[in-house]
């Protein structure tokens, strides 16, 4: 555990970003070792499992490809553990979204293996972190699980990431502009990072640079993607997604946004079909009302997130119909024991934080009012 005060920033060892990386795949595995345990679903090895397939071959590296359930939970971590095993891996491959990498690291940390990270959107900041966020079978936030460093190596093919919907990349971006919101919020608490230390300068600056290239490249890089289409704006957002905020969060800190996403993981409904981004983006705006954001600032936000569709309604969330007991369970579940909430400047209550939830959907009607949209 470090000192009090003590600062601290850690990496993954190598991180590869380009179009068409895929093919020097097996260039980048082989130095990490001859045996791998390859974690991937079915869409996305039918995406690009061949293309992968053969770099791993043309750098004879072994490979033993297993299928993700889905959830990266700790049965889904035990089993695909037990399968490395059996087949002697020295590094793991998570090929995917944000829950297989996830599981990939658990995987790695139990084999005591290499890992190696291959994310197919830039939906999420898992890629370069030495954590996994644990789910139940079910899809409920359990908690965070810490390893000892982060991935090897994270190669980040932008020609595979620009093929997907553009809903993930939004995603991305909203989990991405929670980055800077609650790293400011914690170093400004003197709360530790999720390294367990406090923010480095260096940390603070990439969280900070992070917001700065997705409120200028942000809407750019959408419509390149739904173009299926590489441009400078769309690698600077997707590096934005993957390696500023995974940097920002981890060796920044996290806060309220993160901590009310996990709250809304309790409920049930319609909800889980959103994805993790979305319900961050919600989670962003309830912060920054708890921090008592100027409106004008607030206001930027509420712009990009509408500009991108991300739900920042409680009809969008699919809550409209949601109780105060509801909302209630939410705020909670976000301030428990160990929360990220707990890094803010300020004490809350779960009066607060429902009420903040409910702030979010007054001011955003509102804006969007002032704009002239329709929900």
């Amino acid at each position: 555990m470090p000192a009090i005060n003590e600062k601290v920033f850690i990496s993954p060892a190598r991180y590869v970003q380009g179009e068409g990386v895929t093919a020097r795949a097996g260039h980048y595995v082989s130095a990490l070792g001859k045996s791998a345990l390859l974690i991937a679903d079915d869409v996305v090895w039918k995406i690009a499992g061949e293309q992968l397939s053969e770099s791993l071959k043309g750098s004879e590296v072994r490979f033993e490809r297993v299928a993700f359930e889905g959830e990266a939970s700790t049965r889904e971590i035990e089993r695909l553990a037990d399968l490395g095993r059996e087949h002697d891996a020295d590094v793991v491959i998570g090929f995917g979204g944000g829950k297989a990498i996830d599981t990939a690291k658990g995987v790695a940390e139990q084999l005591n293996a290499a890992c190696a990270v291959l994310p197919t959107t830039a939906s999420t900041d898992a890629p370069t972190s030495a954590l996994s966020v644990i789910y139940s079978d079910d899809g409920e936030f359990e908690s965070y699980r810490f390893y000892d460093k982060n991935p090897n190596l994270v190669l980040v093919d932008t020609a595979i990431i620009c093929k997907a919907p553009p809903r993930f990349l939004a995603s991305g971006i909203a989990d991405a502009l929670a980055t800077w919101v609650e790293a400011r919020a914690a170093i400004r608490a003197n709360a530790n990072n999720m390294a367990g230390g406090k923010a480095t300068l260096l940390g603070a600056t990439i969280g900070e640079k992070c917001e700065e290239i997705l409120f200028e490249h942000a809407l750019l890089a959408y419509q390149a993607n739904e173009a299926q289409i590489v441009t400078p704006s769309f690698e600077a957002v997707v590096e934005a997604n993957t390696l500023l905020s995974g940097l920002g969060f981890e060796s920044g800190g996290l806060a309220g946004a993160h901590a009310i996403h996990n709250g809304f993981t309790a409920l049930h409904g319609e909800i889980h079909n959103l994805t993790h981004g979305e319900k961050v983006a919600y989670g962003t705006v309830a912060q920054l009302i708890l921090d008592q954001t100027p409106q004008a600032e607030l206001e930027e936000y509420l712009e990009l997130y509408l500009a991108l569709g991300l739900p920042i309604t409680l009809k969008a969330l699919k809550l409209d119909q949601a109780s105060d007991d509801d909302l209630y369970r939410v705020a909670e579940a976000a301030l428990k024991e160990g929360e990220s909430s707990h890094n803010l400047a300020y004490e809350l209550t779960p009066q607060q934080v429902v009420h903040a939830i409910k702030a979010v959907d007054v001011h955003a009607r509102a804006f969007m009012e002032k704009v002239g949209l329709s929900e």
